[in-house]
């Protein structure tokens, strides 16, 4: 996995997280501003996945490598699951579900780093 990308993906998941939830303190609903945000972030995701992707074909071989394309393919499930959860909840609830799944996202990178470098568990 390329650090610099893993990274920034967690640092504008954890901005957009906090973002989501002074959202629900405010008792607001999410719009289409940060749909478009969750969106980036979602091709940011892609992007790390079609780089894993790349150096898994030219044979980087990470411990549990089932596990590691489990966590691949549910890096891209999470943000749209939040994003169809904040659109359909118009209550600060869905501020909040979509301020979870964006919070989901830093910890399945980071188990995804242990499981490449081989220090996960």
């Amino acid at each position: 996995m390329v650090g610099w990308l893993a990274g920034t993906l967690i640092a504008l998941s954890l901005v957009a997280a906090v973002w989501f939830l002074v959202l629900s303190a405010r008792d607001k609903p999410i719009q289409a501003v940060h749909l478009v945000a969750m969106a980036v972030l979602e091709a940011g995701l892609l992007i790390q996945v079609i780089t894993a992707a790349v150096l898994l074909a030219g044979g980087h071989d990470p411990q549990e490598k089932g596990t590691f394309i489990g966590y691949l393919a549910g890096s891209l499930v999470v943000l749209p699951v939040g994003a169809f959860l904040g659109v359909g909840e118009r209550s600060k609830w869905g501020s909040v579900a979509a301020g979870v799944a964006c919070l989901t996202v830093p910890v399945v990178i980071l188990r995804m780093q242990d499981l490449w470098s081989g220090t996960g568990v």
